[in-house]
């Protein structure tokens, strides 16, 4: 099973979209194994935006970024990066499908609620980057088998 991270952006903590965001992931049937609120700051954003630094519009997003704090989320399921992705959408909210997390409840290209894992290496970095030793936790839900099937699971 693979673990990628999320982070609900300021623009969804300050509109008050943590839980929908959190149980349209726990409907689909993602583990949360790691959860926490923190507030970034310059070094983490430069962290890890690291490929748009140099652009112009950084600033604007490092004080998007800094507005409030961020959930921080760790999720674990089969194909758990791309399942997530799906579930996110476009990160231009308008171009963004219906049914998906930005469709159906963003706007903007920049305050578009959630920051998600693009591959299951990034997901590897971004994880170890926001949660420290002894916040990932490793457990089985009760729920697993009415999820997948037991041959998925194992993978």
């Amino acid at each position: 099973m693979e673990t990628t991270l999320v982070l609900i952006k300021p623009s969804g903590v300050q509109r008050g979209l943590i839980g929908e965001v959190i149980s349209r992931f726990e409907r689909k049937g993602l583990t949360i194994v790691g959860m926490k609120l923190r507030q970034l700051d310059s070094r983490i954003l430069r962290e890890h935006y690291a490929h748009l630094v140099d652009r112009p519009f950084f600033p604007s997003l490092e004080r998007s970024m800094t507005a409030t704090p961020v959930v921080c989320l760790a999720l674990r399921g089969v194909d758990a990066v791309g399942v997530v992705r799906q579930m996110t959408g476009a990160t231009n909210s308008r171009l963004a499908q219906p049914g998906t997390i930005r469709g159906d409840l963003g706007m903007s290209g920049q305050e578009n609620i959630v920051h998600a894992s693009d591959s299951p290496e990034n997901a590897a970095i971004e994880v170890a980057r926001f949660f420290g030793d002894g916040e990932i936790f490793d457990y089985t839900p009760c729920t697993l088998p009415a999820i997948y099937d037991p041959e998925e699971a194992a993978s």
